[in-house]
């Protein structure tokens, strides 16, 4: 009987180690696809803003690097970035790169709320603050907040993952 509960036990937390090991990779290639999305905007951004995506993009880069090394801490295989990525829409200028902005970082808030829910301990916490920073770039980006950010945007699409590779 003792037997079945540690088999139990060990199979779900093979389970959720591997759940988590999923919400990592995801939230690594929308990290890939947002550290992307930051180099269109930074080409059309104002002068005005640059700085501003300028930080945006060092800290996507240090979540992407974080990312990495988790999902090797927890034996996976880090997903490469693609060569290029579809953006949800044509960056013409600095108005639309700040819309880019703002999804970019919207998006990667849903796959970082995943990340919360498969997640426990020090890499919750982190999950968490990424999701919040992420919240935060946004309503500066775009001006305004949501209620539960990372939760509204995936009801408004089928993938709240960042853009898709082309």
């Amino acid at each position: 009987m003792e037997e079945t509960k540690g088999a139990k036990r060990t199979k779900r937390s093979q389970e959720a180690e591997a759940a988590e090991l999923k919400a990592l990779q995801a939230a690594l290639g929308a990290e890939h696809a947002v550290v992307y999305g930051y180099g269109v905007v930074g080409g059309k951004i104002g002068a005005g803003r640059r700085s501003e995506a300028r930080a945006a993009y060092d800290a996507h880069r240090a979540r992407r690097d974080e990312l990495v090394r988790a999902v090797r801490d927890l034996g996976g295989k880090p997903e490469a970035s693609a060569a290029a990525y579809a953006l949800p829409f044509a960056v013409k200028d600095s108005a639309t790169a700040v819309r880019l902005a703002a999804e970019l970082e919207e998006r990667v808030a849903g796959v970082y709320s995943d990340l919360v829910r498969a997640s426990t301990g020090d890499q919750r916490r982190t999950a968490a603050e990424a999701l919040r920073e992420a919240a935060v770039r946004a309503v500066r980006w775009r001006g305004e907040s949501v209620a539960f950010p990372g939760l509204a945007e995936r009801a408004a699409t089928p993938s709240a993952s960042a853009p898709s590779p082309t």
